[in-house]
């Protein structure tokens, strides 16, 4: 479904993303891992058009390297970023409405189905997004994203800074959204939390990924955790 190939970005004169490659298929997970500065976030706004990329990105056999991001998420790639990006004067379900393609929305999601699996958004449906929690918040900006029917979702540091209760119930949407046949990439700093959903994983470091495997592999790879994962 998606299949990077040396993958080069820059800030500036700062050359981020070193060569990155690899490949999601259709309604996998997949994390990528690595410590804070090693370029996770940078890939996933190179894919999605955020920063001039070069390099190759096909997305269901379309290349959208070079694409606008709007372009690329009306090709079905969705995108949750780490600053949950809501729009704060805006009612939770107006927030949701946003995120439709359309006013006659027939894909896998719709609005009280995301009610009906968050209760707290449901009682706060008329409240602003402004004033909701950060998990809340973050919840929010998932399921807006999920309003616009993608068949792949790519999602920034979801459980950054939640309560433990609210990252498992991030962990169970993210299995819910696999379950209907929607890829996801997963930048995630928990590594338990990537190990339990996750079908393989990437970890980069220095801009490019140095390691590729399944969660059993990575677990078994004392040396790889030590030098690009553990503190």
């Amino acid at each position: 479904m998606l299949e990077v190939s040396d993958l080069h970005a820059y800030y500036g004169k700062s050359h981020i993303l070193q060569g990155v490659s690899f490949n999601v298929q259709e309604g996998e997970i997949v994390s990528l891992l690595g410590r804070n500065g090693v370029g996770r976030s940078t890939t996933i706004k190179t894919i999605m058009g955020e920063v001039a990329p070069k390099g190759s990105v096909q997305f269901k056999g379309t290349q959208i390297a070079g694409k606008k991001s709007f372009e690329i998420a009306k090709l079905g790639l969705g995108y949750v970023p780490e600053n949950r990006d809501i729009f704060p004067t805006l009612t939770v379900r107006q927030n949701l409405q946003l995120g439709m393609k359309s006013n006659k929305q027939s894909g896998r999601w719709n609005i009280e189905e995301v009610f009906s699996m968050f209760p707290n958004l449901a009682e706060r449906a008329e409240v602003d997004g402004g004033v909701l929690s950060g998990g809340e918040q973050q919840m929010l900006c998932m399921c807006r994203t999920l309003m616009g029917d993608p068949d792949m979702i790519m999602i920034d540091e979801p459980t950054e800074g939640l309560a433990p209760r609210i990252v498992e119930q991030v962990a169970r949407l993210l299995q819910k959204i696999a379950d209907r046949g929607v890829a996801i990439l997963l930048v995630e700093q928990k590594l338990n939390i990537a190990l339990k959903i996750s079908h393989r994983l990437y970890v980069m470091g220095h801009g490019q990924v140095v390691y590729e495997g399944t969660t059993d592999s990575l677990m078994q790879a004392d040396d790889v955790r030590a030098e690009w994962l553990e503190v």
